[in-house]
């Protein structure tokens, strides 16, 4: 198995993305690079990190070939960047509108489990929304605010 040589800064850049990631995998894809390349074998960083030594093989070899793994993006950069921005002035309920908007801005579509990890990978969460009382009268809400002792 070949050895891998990173500069320090590629070093600085997996352990950020090491760090920026909640996806087990990745993270464990990054630790076998990073141990790689500080000269450990690839049956130790098996054992460390509990995967099969053809696991930790197949994580080098796509990290020295990245043209094999991986996709093309659905949106260019200034798509991206468009989308993030409007995402961050506009809040949708569902996924699905989100899916129309970028349908009917860029004519690419996702698929909500595609958007869903599109928008977490971009820091993006979402919470339920909360309800509303089924009994809610916003006019007994404002006279009982009215009578709170400041």
């Amino acid at each position: 198995m070949k050895n891998i040589k990173l500069t320090t800064e590629q070093k600085i850049d997996l352990e950020a993305l090491h760090d920026a990631s909640r996806d087990g995998r990745v993270r464990d894809r990054i630790k076998a690079v990073l141990l790689r390349s500080e000269g450990w074998s690839t049956s130790m960083i098996a054992q460390a990190l509990r995967l099969h030594e053809t696991s930790i093989v197949r994580h080098i070899d796509d990290y020295l070939t990245p043209e094999s793994g991986g996709s093309q993006p659905y949106l260019s950069k200034t798509q991206t960047d468009e989308v993030v921005a409007h995402l961050m002035l506009k809040t949708y309920r569902c996924s699905y509108e989100i899916i129309e908007y970028t349908w009917k801005t860029y004519e690419i579509r996702f698929s909500i489990s595609g958007l869903n990890k599109w928008l977490h990978q971009h820091s993006f969460s979402y919470k339920y929304p909360k309800g509303v009382p089924y009994k809610f009268d916003e006019e007994n809400k404002q006279i009982s605010l009215r009578n709170i002792p400041s």
